[in-house]
């Protein structure tokens, strides 16, 4: 299951807690597409996501959007 989670607007460190909460919660392979505009996720995103053992599947940047896809350990 893919589940999308839109944090637009938001600033450091709302982001990257608001994807670890929604990462404690989904079932393991669950995928999670995060859209950022805070371009400290470009760091805190992928630390999350590789301190915890999941796998970032998919980075990209639109304009000022960042978008990226995880999988849940």
């Amino acid at each position: 299951m893919r589940h999308l989670l839109d944090l637009k607007g938001l600033k450091c460190p709302m982001p990257v807690l608001k994807t670890a909460r929604l990462l404690a919660q989904v079932e393991s392979g669950s995928e999670i597409e995060v859209i950022c505009t805070d371009p400290m996720s470009e760091i805190d995103i992928p630390h999350l996501v590789q301190s915890e053992g999941h796998a970032l599947i998919g980075q990209n940047r639109h304009a000022d959007q960042f978008v990226y896809v995880i999988r849940k350990a």
